[in-house]
């Protein structure tokens, strides 16, 4: 992200200047202007109506918006799955970063030294992130922040006369980059992913809290071996961060485990058995592509069918196949060329 310089989180106290860069900022020129001056004043400031309202009918006219946006673009998908991609795109996490992305904060009229405080350490926090954070960093998002970005889109509803399409239209690209379903996949929720993966062979998983003057300290346990901690003000937050560590030291756990186990045995000509399921699990714990096997060539010898297969697998810096001997059965043909691929991995350093 780009990096945003401390002092523009101060305040721009002329009106209608900030009224005239937030109409920039989105393509659209206001006919009630008063409604984006509305949207653009925090409830601190006692002189004037405060965006409290605005941000009310936002929040219900953003979730719709991208309710239709998920329902049309992933036709098929189920309503779980739906309601999950919604959810991360306006939640108070998303929104917020929305406004730190875009400096709306420097618009808002307001007179409260707190706010300021905790917007400028959000900042920073977003500032330091590698990729992209869908259910929250290492400092939590101030609701004010999202609050901005409801009311900015409850200003433009009302003003464009409650018109939804108009109001995606113009507000869409604010949302950029939108989360995905690849992203919810590549990024689960981390408590609940955890829970999924540890505790379902029996495992007992538990995560546990302790406070320390202002700070509260979440641990995580498997079957009572402690696996990771983290702490913050918030033991939402807490609970979150531990959760993703514990999920990045358990998974390095089973991959090498898993690495250990890949060339433990070998048939008598050369190929590693089991080496599809070997495979499989290998791009699921490296977060790479599901192996895509194919035939390249069909012959007939002897009055019998012999295949040779290839397996292709996206690694981060492009495609990857390899080539199977001829077998004479199509499992065998897939399990040649995933032995191959394993044997080419391993040979490459790459795992």
């Amino acid at each position: 992200m780009e990096a945003m310089d401390m002092d523009e989180v101060e305040e721009i106290s002329d009106v209608e200047a900030s009224v005239g860069a937030v109409e920039n900022l989105l393509g659209y020129c206001f006919k009630q202007k008063k409604l984006l001056e509305e949207a653009l004043t925090h409830s601190s400031c006692s002189d004037s109506a405060s965006y409290q309202r605005l941000e009310f009918v936002g929040d219900a006219a953003l979730g719709l918006a991208v309710a239709n946006f998920v329902y049309l673009y992933y036709p098929g998908l189920d309503p779980g799955k739906l309601s999950l991609l919604r959810s991360a795109n306006t939640s108070t996490e998303k929104l917020a970063r929305v406004a730190v992305r875009h400096r709306l904060y420097k618009y808002v009229r307001r007179n409260a030294a707190v706010i300021d405080e905790r917007v400028t350490e959000f900042v920073r926090a977003v500032e330091e992130e590698k990729e992209l954070e869908i259910y929250g960093g290492l400092v939590k998002a101030p609701k004010f922040l999202a609050d901005i970005v409801e009311s900015v889109v409850a200003a433009l509803y009302i003003d464009c006369n409650f018109d939804l399409h108009i109001t995606w239209k113009i507000f869409r690209h604010l949302l950029e980059p939108i989360v995905t379903l690849n992203d919810l996949e590549q990024q689960p929720q981390p408590v609940t992913m955890l829970f999924a993966l540890y505790q379902k062979d029996g495992n007992q998983v538990r995560i546990s809290y302790e406070k320390k003057g202002e700070k509260i300290f979440a641990t995580v346990t498997v079957n009572g071996e402690f696996i990771a901690s983290a702490s913050s003000e918030h033991r939402e937050l807490a609970k979150l961060l531990a959760a993703k560590d514990a999920l990045e030291k358990l998974s390095q756990r089973s991959y090498n485990q898993l690495k250990d186990t890949i060339f433990d045995h070998i048939s008598m000509d050369g190929e590693i058995e089991e080496a599809k399921q070997k495979l499989h699990e290998l791009c699921g714990k490296k977060k790479w592509s599901k192996p895509n096997y194919k035939i390249i060539k069909e012959a007939r010898v002897a009055n019998q069918k012999r295949f040779t297969c290839s397996v292709e697998i996206d690694l981060s810096m492009g495609s990857l196949v390899m080539e199977g001997e001829e077998k004479p059965r199509m499992r065998e043909a897939e399990s040649s060329a995933a032995s191959a691929m394993l044997f080419g991995l391993k040979n490459s350093d790459f795992i």
